[in-house]
């Protein structure tokens, strides 16, 4: 039932709050993917809507969908360019120490037989920044917004391990080791803005889903920690 997460749409675009374990593309596991789903989502369109970006499998939140090739050019091309406004909350162990700052630290993929690939913060990488502010403190974790200025993959997971030193709670590869394996990533991509020159700009907010308000991170801290990322 996608259709009932859709955050924006209008003729020729769509912002879909993606669940947590839903594959953007493909799997070789033959798990469903959003490709799947896309003949539901044509809402009255003849042809299916395409995914513009990725968000990892176990990322939930804002996926933005293009409904014609001419929108999809535009929108791949203000990704490429860094004009599009993206801000992901995560939920991170330890507390980070600063309330806000960033992170440059170029990253590379590595891969081995035994661990299969990764990316690693690797001076001779490709650029890679992030920034963040530490929205809200709850024992030894935080809620962390993150603000990536590029977008390189698994940007934000490596960043917060490697960078900020607090690692996301759920992360089965970077993280922490108490939390490392954990039910779900608390990693959600909260907020996206695509600007789109003289039309309206694309906005839209995903909600928290409930893996947050189980690590003690609900609803009510919603507006305060938009207001402030």
């Amino acid at each position: 039932m996608l259709a009932d997460r859709i955050l924006f749409i209008d003729a020729e675009a769509i912002v879909l709050d993606k669940p947590a374990g839903l594959p953007v593309t493909a799997v070789r596991d033959g798990t469903l993917s959003l490709e799947n789903h896309l003949d539901s989502l044509r809402m009255g369109f003849q042809r299916q809507p395409s995914a513009v970006h990725r968000l990892d499998r176990d990322t939930s939140g804002c996926l933005l969908l293009a409904r014609n090739p001419k929108a999809h050019r535009r929108f791949a091309a203000a990704f490429e360019a860094a004009s599009v406004g993206k801000t992901y909350w995560a939920v991170v162990s330890p507390v980070p120490q600063a309330a806000s700052g960033l992170i440059d630290m170029p990253l590379a993929k590595v891969s081995t037989r035994e661990a299969g690939w990764r990316i690693v913060p690797d001076a001779n990488g490709k650029p890679a920044r992030t920034r963040w502010e530490r929205l809200a403190v709850r024992g030894t974790r935080a809620l962390v917004a993150f603000m990536p200025e590029t977008g390189r993959t698994h940007q934000i997971r490596v960043h917060a391990a490697a960078g900020l030193g607090a690692a996301i709670l759920g992360d089965p590869v970077y993280g922490a080791p108490e939390f490392g394996g954990g039910p779900a990533m608390l990693l959600h991509a909260r907020r996206l803005i695509v600007p789109r020159g003289a039309r309206a700009a694309i906005d839209a907010t995903a909600p928290l889903p409930p893996s947050f308000g189980a690590a003690g991170f609900g609803a009510g801290i919603g507006d305060a920690g938009d207001a402030a990322a």
